[in-house]
């Protein structure tokens, strides 16, 4: 099978055209790449990638913005500007890790579900689906990483068991629409199995919405670690973890203001380039989709 990349092009073309119609998305897009440039080169980019480990320098300590340390230094001389770029690795890191699993489980999930309503299957998996949702989010992660030893990869681990449930809920009213559109009726009565049926009709029909949720959950999964390590429940010092840099920082509000206010901004900024970008992305599907 050839695959036609003229046509290839002008897809690419035509979807570029739609998106960038919307300036806010294409200024999340901007934020998005720069974030992900920084967290990929930061031991280049970050001014003083010594101060992202185990460094100590008091004389430094707490030195308020300036020249030579753009946003400061905390109560041990470590640069703050630096820390944040290395944060931003940690932060995405837990995002595309979480993400990577939760998607196509919970998505997977829910369409099986949704395809085979009114089966045991369908009554199983929602059940158990209800049974996450019941319970907060957050309180539910917390509870997990508070059982277990706090570290960046068990607030990886108590995120995803907490998160997925989401994206089964989602799914599986999509495919409860889609079962019994004639694509999938004609599929059905040429022979195709259950799990084909899910995996070639009904998922790439779903897939502007499951693209959409993960890219506005990004924004998400990286406030929630940095709540986790925040209350001490998640990544541990001398990591750059912009949840424990606002955790130490807070205690010396508002004299020290820059120690709190740069990293929150970091994720503020994060959230907001995610977010926008979101949306450019469920435009272009729901402008293609009419």
């Amino acid at each position: 099978m050839q695959i036609d990349w003229t046509e290839k092009k002008e897809t690419i073309k035509k979807g570029w055209f739609k998106f960038s119609k919307s300036k806010l998305s294409v200024a999340g897009l901007i934020i998005v790449i720069a974030i992900i440039f920084s967290a990929v080169f930061a031991s280049y980019i970050a001014p003083h990638p010594e101060h992202a480990g185990l460094y100590l320098d008091l004389e430094l300590g707490s030195q308020p913005p300036s020249a030579n340390y753009l946003f400061g230094t905390d109560i041990l001389g470590r640069d703050i500007l630096s820390r944040i770029i290395f944060g931003f690795r940690y932060s995405l890191l837990m995002a595309c890790i979480v993400l990577s699993i939760v998607v196509p489980v919970g998505s997977l999930a829910g369409l099986l579900a949704g395809y085979l309503k009114g089966t045991f299957i369908e009554l199983l998996i929602m059940r158990i689906t209800d049974v996450f949702l019941a319970i907060p989010a957050l309180i539910l992660a917390m509870a997990i990483s508070a059982v277990l030893t706090p570290s960046t990869l068990n607030a990886m681990l108590a995120v995803t068991v907490m998160w997925w449930p989401w994206y089964c809920r989602i799914t599986y009213g999509l495919a409860s629409s889609l079962r019994n559109e004639s694509f999938v009726q004609a599929a059905h009565v040429t022979g195709a199995g259950s799990f084909h049926i899910v995996i070639r009709e009904i998922l790439p029909n779903s897939l502007g919405t499951i693209l959409t949720r993960a890219s506005l959950d990004v924004g998400i999964v990286i406030l929630l670690g940095a709540s986790l390590s925040f209350v001490g429940l998640g990544a541990q010092p001398p990591t750059p973890d912009l949840g424990t840099m606002i955790a130490e920082g807070y205690k010396y509000m508002p004299e020290r203001w820059w120690m709190t206010i740069f990293p929150a901004f970091a994720i503020m900024l994060t959230i907001v380039g995610f977010n926008m970008l979101g949306d450019g992305i469920r435009d272009l599907y729901a402008t293609e989709a009419v």
